[in-house]
């Protein structure tokens, strides 16, 4: 196993319980984004760029986003009930 793909894997695995034990559903969004940044770094790593590349645009920009809008959503007072 090649050094770079070991140090990748150990930080997708410490961002992965990073984000599990993240208690604040905000700060989770955040800590997802980086965790989807780094599971870019391992595909690209592992010679998978086009997955990389995916992995990059929707784990790391636009998933979060939408779980924020959502929280965002879900705190906001509903207008015109």
């Amino acid at each position: 196993m090649s050094p770079f793909i070991a140090v990748a894997l150990t930080l997708v695995l410490l961002g992965g319980t990073a984000t599990v034990l993240t208690a604040k559903p905000a700060r989770q969004a955040v800590m997802l984004s980086v965790y989807g940044g780094l599971l870019g770094v391992l595909f690209m790593t592992l010679g998978a760029p086009d997955v990389a590349l995916s992995q990059i645009g929707v784990g790391t920009a636009i998933v979060p986003l939408v779980v924020m809008l959502a929280i965002r959503r879900m705190q906001s007072p509903r207008s015109g009930d």
